[in-house]
């Protein structure tokens, strides 16, 4: 709705879309000169849409199909990471087949604590815990599982949280100002991100 009222109050003709089966039906209806995407989470950034959108020929705001898709699958994105020499943190990614209590109970030792257990294919921090004692594996693990079969565990790297948003302007990219994210705790998870005031943008 933000999006869409700022677009309304530069001149833009705006169609507002909701997410849902009948997707593609009602842009070919619609038509529209440009697709702001405004999805979060699987299918609007893991480049289903993206491709969609790609078929019918709609230009649309973000990343492509590939960059969408490797970025949404994060041990994807660790394993070109690693393949280009950047470093990333230590992590165990378990298949559905791998998730016993014995490999499970392993982890901590392997990755040490803190560590992080959460969803490879998510976003927004969604399933996600900080383990700080070896007891918390089997919930955070049952949180992480309802959201993807696959788990990801990950060394916990400790330090100030950043963004900084990268723009394609006339064919190259251009970084805005990076952003310093201060959030109760340090802890920047879904419910601070979307339900409280209390985060710091700096």
């Amino acid at each position: 709705a933000g999006v869409a009222d700022a677009l309304e109050r530069n001149g833009h003709r705006v169609t507002r879309i909701d997410m849902d089966r009948d997707l593609a039906a009602k842009l070919v209806e619609t038509k529209p000169d440009i697709v702001f995407n405004a999805l979060h989470g699987s299918p609007g950034e893991d480049g289903t849409v993206q491709g969609m959108l790609d078929l019918l020929g709609i230009p649309y705001t973000g990343s492509g199909v590939m960059a969408s898709a490797m970025a949404m699958d994060k041990v994807m994105t660790k394993r070109v990471w690693t393949a280009l020499g950047l470093s990333t943190p230590q992590y165990k990614r378990l298949t559905p087949d791998e998730q016993t209590s014995e490999s499970i109970a392993e982890i901590p030792a392997a990755l040490g604590l803190p560590l992080i257990v959460k969803p490879p294919r998510e976003g927004s921090s969604i399933g996600m815990t900080k383990v700080t004692d070896a007891a918390q594996m089997p919930e955070a693990v049952r949180l992480a599982t309802r959201y993807d079969p696959d788990l990801l565990c990950e060394q916990f790297i400790e330090g100030e949280e950043t963004t900084c948003p990268v723009l394609i302007v006339e064919g190259h990219a251009q970084a805005l100002p990076v952003i310093r994210i201060v959030a109760p705790g340090g802890n920047y998870d879904y419910q601070n991100k979307y339900f409280t005031d209390e985060v710091q943008y700096l």
